[in-house]
């Protein structure tokens, strides 16, 4: 019999049933190993990311919080890395690669001296390497030091690639470019020099040390104060002399104001200032000062002897603080023309008089103090 075409004898079901069978089970095997070859990866990826992350925060100690560690300029990254793996420093190179591979490749790691604190965690690493830093020195000016004071100090610190000396130093605060927007009749840097504390690097230079204080005095001087200044009848230059007088006669911030009344009704009533910092002050800049006033610093011939001279000095006599500053632009409203150091209180504070009868009495007491005190 000849078998119709589409027709299926009854042994070919079998075989269909067989190949469906064994496709079905091929592809749910294919289907089983991808979900756990998934799985597995997830497992992986999830592992590292946990390696990853607690490589990355977790803080080690080390033995070098203490020393600099010099990263020189041109190194690559990665050798940066391998000279902190060596240093002991950064314990988890392996991860902060990758980090920096995956996450960080335009990270500029910069060159410079570190101290690296411990413990310390691969992260905190690389934030210091990326801020850079530069090993510095901390240059203190105290307040009431003149320009030749603080030629020396600098001179002493930071003498510059050339090793300046204080003379040549103290000829760079000649510069009165870098003040001519704020005393055009300046012929020194003298009181824009603003004490405090600096940091600066090693290799610093004093043209820079010098700018960088000009610039310091003036950040520190506010804009109101050219009103204040007004208001009293002032220049700024001179409320720059008259701060660095009150700087030298009184280191109570709480008196200024005060000593500063003093200044301002002498001025008023014509009578001499009488300031013995200003004696000091050209003891200092002829270059004989001893620690003593002596009769001829008294009776020296000299625009800055206030003894002699009526009015204020010709310019400021030291570097003056913002307390100084604030005293002379809001004195306080007194009587007061004379004043003697408070032996007695012995904190650098002062007696204040509105008579010369008062005062006499005030000045014996403290000149048998002192004579008491060069006894001993």
């Amino acid at each position: 019999m000849t078998k119709s075409i589409g027709q299926n004898t009854h042994k070919d079901f079998p075989k269909a049933d067989i190949r469906c069978t064994l496709k079905m089970d091929c592809t749910m095997k294919f289907v089983r190993w991808l979900v756990a070859l998934f799985l597995i990866s997830a497992l992986m990826a999830g592992g590292v990311a946990v390696w990853l992350y607690t490589s990355l925060h977790r803080q080690v100690s080390h033995d070098k919080a203490t020393e600099y560690i010099t990263i020189e300029k041109g190194l690559a990254s990665y050798r940066i890395l391998d000279v902190l793996e060596d240093q002991q420093i950064l314990q988890a190179p392996l991860a902060t690669k990758i980090y920096l591979y995956l996450f960080k490749k335009d990270a500029k790691l910069e060159a410079g001296d570190y101290l690296f604190p411990s413990p310390i965690s691969p992260l905190e690493v690389l934030q210091l390497l990326r801020d850079g830093k530069n090993r510095t020195k901390t240059l203190t000016i105290p307040e009431g030091w003149t320009r030749f004071e603080i030629a020396e100090r600098i001179a002493n610190q930071f003498p510059g690639d050339t090793e300046l000396t204080a003379k040549e130093v103290l000829a760079l605060m000649d510069d009165v470019s870098l003040i001519r927007d704020i005393d055009p009749k300046a012929t020194n840097l003298e009181g824009y020099l603003y004490p405090t504390s600096y940091q600066f690097e090693l290799d610093a230079q004093p043209e820079s040390i010098i700018a960088r204080m000009v610039d310091q005095f003036k950040s520190t001087w506010q804009p109101e104060w050219d009103a204040l200044a007004r208001k009293v009848g002032k220049t700024k230059r001179e409320i720059v002399i008259i701060a660095s007088l009150i700087e030298n006669e009184s280191k109570v911030d709480a008196e200024r104001d005060l000593i500063a009344s003093v200044i301002y009704n002498r001025l008023q009533q014509g009578i001499r200032l009488g300031i013995d910092a200003t004696n000091v002050y050209i003891a200092k800049s002829l270059g004989r000062w001893d620690g003593i006033i002596h009769k001829s610093d008294v009776e020296i011939d000299h625009p800055y002897n206030t003894r002699k001279v009526y009015g204020l000095p010709p310019g400021p006599i030291s570097s003056a603080s913002k307390s100084s500053l604030e005293a002379a632009l809001k004195p306080a409203q007194t009587d007061y023309l004379y004043y003697v150091l408070n032996v007695e209180a012995g904190d650098g504070s002062h007696h204040f008089y509105t008579n010369a009868r008062d005062f006499a009495k005030g000045k014996a007491a403290y000149q048998r103090w002192l004579a008491e005190q060069r006894k001993k």
